[in-house]
């Protein structure tokens, strides 16, 4: 395993450990400063970033005990973040494996509190958030949240009666005051409601999240594939199609990213299993000129530089830069974590055979703070964000926060 940074067309700049908290997930850059949620610590970080190479965490916001915060979303001076059970630091899992084998309603059994919901932070300065409101949802908590500004905010979500993570559709008209205003689920959800799920689930089907363009919103569903929908009416989505590639393919489906531009939608399926265990995960382009009748037409190429299975731990797709307003956008280049292969930028000017144009695997952790059963000391590239100057922001969950420059 090497010891030193390998990469193509990527400088690094500089590195920041989080203040001692280097277990990154989601991050977003906004007004200079760095967003951090964590997978291990409860709570989330903030990091001054107006210099990319001199970095300095100025803030750790705590959750409540026993939640975890690691997905968010930001718009103005308003932070929505995500509360759930941090289940790593509760033992909830003998395995990583397990927490996609089924089902959050069949595998979670927590006897400590925790919050449950989505919380909002003023961070009109932007070191000190300020928690203005707290959207409780009972249940097994939220995962992950999608809101650009405006009046609704697409989170994931375990209500109560669910088997996992539905769709929640959260009004934002009074920031302070947001209101769970509508949900949809894939039928055989609603557990509470009598319905049994079918055998094309999987072995989990949760949405992880959607992502909306226009009144355009493209979900996934882990092993229950995705589905494309009509947000006219944006708390009574409209399913326009649905479809599952798992079996044959390994299922996962984790980040929808959609250039509307050009009609495509960009699916990420996520690795789940240490060294390929399942088999290798895609991330896939698909046609979606047709929204009721989507057709995968490539697949990202697979990183190919080492024998990424053989290295350990998890090898493959997680999070891509999702062309939030105000960052770096783009319908040509394409900005994906793939776990223990870093970052890889990709071309897909021509759809049909998109093509590697740039890298960055950092070095081997130097400690591990993971709470999951036998970590390995292997890099993790979890989530990655572009800001409008090109700067690169990749989080790891044991090696804190990349700054990187794309030299393409």
């Amino acid at each position: 395993m090497s010891s030193a940074a390998t990469s193509q067309n990527v400088t690094l700049l500089s590195r920041c450990d989080q203040g001692g908290r280097p277990d990154g997930v989601q991050v977003i850059v906004h007004n200079g400063y760095a967003y951090v949620g964590h997978m291990f610590a409860d709570g989330f970080s903030v990091a001054d970033v107006r210099d990319p190479a001199k970095p300095k965490t100025v803030a750790f916001i705590a959750a409540p005990k026993n939640t975890r915060s690691h997905h968010l979303q930001i718009h103005g001076d308003l932070l929505l973040i995500v509360n759930g059970p941090n289940i790593w630091a509760m033992q909830q899992y003998a395995s990583q494996a397990d927490y996609y084998a089924k089902s959050l309603a069949d595998t979670l059994n927590i006897d400590k509190p925790f919050g449950a919901g989505v919380r909002v932070f003023d961070i009109s300065s932007p070191a000190a958030p300020r928690e203005i409101a707290y959207l409780a949802m009972p249940g097994l908590g939220a995962h992950r949240i999608w809101w650009v500004g405006g009046r609704y905010a697409y989170a994931s979500v375990h209500l109560e009666g669910y088997i996992d993570h539905v769709l929640a559709i959260i009004d934002m008209a009074d920031p302070a005051k947001p209101v769970l205003a509508g949900q949809w689920w894939l039928p055989g959800m609603w557990r509470a409601g009598g319905e049994t799920p079918p055998a094309s689930f999987g072995k989990r089907a949760a949405l992880h999240h959607m992502i909306t363009a226009g009144t355009i919103g493209y979900a996934a569903w882990r092993d229950g594939g995705y589905t494309v929908h009509d947000l006219s009416d944006p708390v009574k989505p409209k399913l326009l199609s649905h479809r599952n590639y798992h079996p044959p393919f390994g299922g996962g489906a984790h980040t929808p990213l959609p250039l509307p531009g050009r009609n495509l939608l960009i699916l990420g399926d996520e690795a789940t299993t240490s060294s390929c265990a399942n088999g290798l995960a895609y991330t896939w382009v698909i046609d979606v000129r047709a929204l009721e009748n989507p057709v995968s037409i490539a697949t990202l190429p697979t990183p190919m530089e080492e024998d990424f299975c053989a290295k350990g731990a998890k090898f493959g797709p997680h999070n891509m830069h999702e062309n939030r307003p105000g960052s770096f956008v783009s319908e040509v280049l394409i900005f994906a974590t793939y776990h223990n292969a870093g970052l890889r930028i990709y071309d897909v000017r021509d759809a049909f055979q998109p093509k590697q144009v740039g890298y960055f695997v950092p070095p081997p952790p130097e400690t591990i703070v993971d709470q999951r059963p036998n970590p390995l000391k292997v890099i993790q590239s979890c989530d990655v964000f572009v800001d409008s100057n090109g700067v690169m922001y990749m989080t790891d969950t044991n090696a804190g926060l990349y700054i990187l420059q794309y030299k393409g």
